[in-house]
């Protein structure tokens, strides 16, 4: 044995040693499991050190190794023992055969060390020891076998391999040897880890474990004969025999195997029925002794959950007061009683101000906390012949039983006022609840439950509108409630069915007469009410919400008939559009997208388009108001303030307005005739106005008087009825067709009509 081949051994020895110190340090609960690895390690280590390493005897070992390697994939599963018969025994067999006792320790050890391996890629769990146990077991038992023979030979028997017969009783001896140090190494190590008797596990386990010894010795031993003894055509003739033999058998294991599996499928189908069956039957068995108990109970719980079913019908599940359905019940009764009964009954409509800023500032559950104290302070009001209830939302509403008469109705209304506005501390805040109540009789005119709710309801919206806490029905504001009513309704559609018309006023330079353009006026012709006021329907687009889509829709109107009306005439190439903007648009965050819109749809320039908004709309907030301006601004538009004089203007944000000019309301130019008061304050406005370097129209000029003392003022434009009323599109079409001199004559002072109204939105659209 030369040097580099020790250095190897003696290094393989090393890390085995490492492993196997690792391993026993790791885990030394089990002693036998300790003792097996270590005799192991002793047993391959002897072999190691006492082998013959010639090059001869490393080749063979090297090809038995090999073929140890190859013949794992030719092993035969044993039906129903969990064992394989494996054809590496027959090399070990050959390595005592040929090389000697010490090798086919070596290759036992590593043909153990293999098959380990194999099954666990094949998915099968090894704990931390069992591979080196089932390692150094190989290793103890090709020992003992070998020892054994070694001992047998010195005691005078005649065990080697010169003859057949003696072959075969020598393979007979290691096979049986193999077998029993094998089996009953495992039986051990398998019966201390189960906790089962040593015996039950060889014979059911280990037993049929022997084939694998058995065929091993037995292939060795024909090998040897037909080798030794046999010509080359019956070696080949053998060869052949075996591996016939061999494919019969493992199909016969395979299909013996497979059928097991099958017929164990079927008993683990038939157990799962069973057992499906019985627990199926405990379950209906325990379903019956569970209804029988429920039947127990069942006819008072149907007594309570017809009565909690009724009071949840009846009743509000945060505040636990009467609900709408309940109220509208007790009023169709009294309906039904008649007038005569139902005089002394009134309704009270309450609604609670500012409650969603409780929502959106403190949140819903204080919200939920002020609507429980508002139906607690109701009870402790409310007489015992009384009904209070929650509508939802922050509305609620009373009938008052056995009311004398109205002023006494309206009193309980005041007190209840007075009890329900007291502030109350929720959480750590303090808060000031307002309402406003509404009050309505029963009358013959009402019909449904629903008519002395929607009473109640008009006269404490009729409360709001006048900020005042206590309200009466009046029908004729009804009246006025539902015409409110249908108009908001019927402004929804106004648009689309081409009821809106846009009516132009000319706005002219007070010094040469020319033309400067147009404010645009909304006109509204309803098919079946006629004309209807600006001043009506205005206030109602604001309330609705409507007013944002109809400016909208004038914004492109006008800025595309303006586009063609600059066309007719080189004179007009100049002349703009003023189209009115509401407070309600300015605070959306679309105007300005809106705007760009309209300019782009059309073409118009944006210095053609100006946009006027009032003096109080501009001053609500200031500061949001500025930026929106600046933004319109960077389009090109023109800003002007509207109204001015009517608001309260401050002077630190007026002179931050990114306005071009400044609109006198009406009010001040028709009462002004020379040095009066309304005349001063012309004069100022103009001069501020002049000082912040901006340009200043006077609206409303109805008579040459108030046109003159506005020209001696300085002042820049105007627009009113003596220069002309609002006019339809084609009127005022045929105007510039004909290239009017805007400027009147003596002979036509005082001609014009008066104005639509003198209310503050008779020309706002």
């Amino acid at each position: 044995m030369n040097l580099t081949t020790f250095q190897k051994v003696e290094s393989l020895l090393q890390r085995l040693q490492n492993f196997l110190s690792a391993s026993v340090i790791a885990k030394p609960k089990n002693p036998f499991l300790v003792c097996v690895v270590v005799a192991g390690f002793l047993c391959l280590s002897g072999a190691l050190f006492a082998a013959n390493w010639s090059v001869r005897s490393i080749g063979y070992l090297v090809i038995l190794g090999f073929a140890v390697v190859l013949s794992v994939n030719l092993a035969l599963e044993i039906p129903r023992s969990g064992s394989r018969v494996t054809f590496a025994d027959a090399f070990v067999f050959a390595a005592f055969l040929v090389l000697g006792g010490e090798f086919a320790i070596i290759l036992a050890s590593f043909e153990a060390l293999v098959g380990c391996l194999d099954l666990k890629r094949r998915g099968v769990y090894f704990s931390k020891l069992t591979i080196p146990f089932n390692v150094s077991s190989a290793g103890i038992a090709t020992t003992g076998s070998f020892l054994l023979l070694v001992g047998l030979n010195r005691a005078g028997f005649d065990l080697t391999f010169s003859s057949p017969e003696k072959t075969l009783s020598t393979f007979a001896l290691l096979a049986f040897t193999q077998f029993a140090l094998l089996s009953v190494l495992a039986s051990v190590f398998q019966a201390q880890k189960t906790g089962t008797r040593f015996f039950s596990v060889w014979k059911q386990v280990y037993l049929s474990t022997s084939v694998t010894q058995i065929a091993g010795a037995t292939l060795t031993a024909i090998v040897y004969y037909l080798y030794q003894f046999a010509d080359v055509v019956t070696s080949v003739i053998a060869v052949f025999v075996f591996a016939i033999i061999y494919i019969n058998y493992r199909q016969m294991f395979r299909d013996i195997n497979d059928s097991i599996h099958q017929v164990e499928l079927a008993e683990q189908e038939k157990a799962e029925i069973a057992n499906q069956q019985i627990q199926a039957a405990q379950e209906h068995a325990q379903e019956l002794e569970v209804l029988l108990e429920k039947e127990e109970k069942i006819s008072t719980d149907l007594r309570q959950s017809k009565v909690d079913l009724e009071h949840a019908a009846f009743h509000d599940n945060l505040t636990d007061l009467p609900n709408r359905a309940y109220l509208i019940e007790r009023l169709d009764l009294l309906l039904r009683l008649g007038v005569k009964v139902s005089q002394n009954y009134y309704v009270l409509f309450l609604d609670l101000s500012r409650f969603k800023n409780i929502n959106d500032s403190l949140g819903h559950t204080i919200g939920d906390e002020v609507l429980k104290v508002v139906a607690l302070r109701l009870r402790r009001t409310l007489r015992d012949e009384d009904t209070a209830a929650r509508l939802g939302g922050d509305e609620f509403a009373i009938v008052l039983n056995d009311i004398a008469s109205l002023d006494d109705a309206r009193d309980f209304a005041n007190k209840v006022y007075k009890k329900l506005t007291q502030p109350f501390t929720i959480q750590g805040h303090t808060i000031f609840s307002d309402l406003h109540i509404g009050i309505a009789p029963f009358d013959s005119e009402q019909i449904k439950p629903e008519d002395v709710l929607r009473d109640a309801d008009i006269a404490m919206q009729n409360a709001k509108e006048n900020n005042i806490g206590v309200a009466v029905f009046d029908k004729d504001v009804r009246s006025e409630y539902l015409e409110h009513i249908r108009l908001e309704g019927d402004l929804r559609y106004a648009c689309d069915r081409g009821e809106f018309s846009m009516h132009y006023q000319p706005l002219i330079c007070l010094r040469t007469g020319d033309l400067m353009g147009f404010e645009a006026l909304l006109r509204w012709q309803h098919p079946e009410l006629g004309f209807i006021s600006p001043a009506r329907f205005i206030p109602i687009c604001e309330d609705s919400g409507a007013i944002v889509p109809i400016t909208n829709w004038i914004l492109h109107q006008t800025t595309a008939k303006l586009a063609e009306w600059q066309k007719i005439s080189s004179d007009y190439r100049k002349i703009l559009v003023s189209v009115n903007i509401s407070g309600k648009h300015l605070a959306d965050q679309r105007l300005v997208s809106d705007v760009k819109e309209a300019l782009d749809k059309s073409g118009l320039k944006p210095s053609s388009l100006k946009l006027e908004i009032t003096e109080t709309t501009a001053m609500e907030n200031a500061e949001r108001t500025i930026e929106v301006l600046q933004e319109l601004k960077s389009l090109g538009v023109h800003i002007s303030i509207d109204d001015f004089g009517t608001g309260y203007s401050s002077l630190s944000y007026l002179h931050r307005l990114p306005f071009d000019t400044l609109k006198i309301d009406r009010s001040f130019v028709i009462n002004v005739v020379d040095r009066n008061k309304d005349t001063e304050i012309l004069q100022t406005i103009i001069a501020l106005t002049k000082n912040l370097k901006k340009e200043v129209i006077a609206e409303g000029i109805e008579t040459t008087d108030q046109l003159k003392i506005l020209i001696d003022l300085g002042c820049d434009y105007g627009q009113g009825y003596l220069f002309s009323r609002p006019l339809p599109v084609a009127d005022m079409e045929t105007e510039l067709y004909k290239k009017k001199d805007w400027l009147p004559h003596k002979e036509e002072e005082g001609a014009s009509e008066p104005d639509v109204s003198d209310s503050p939105y008779a020309n706002l659209f």
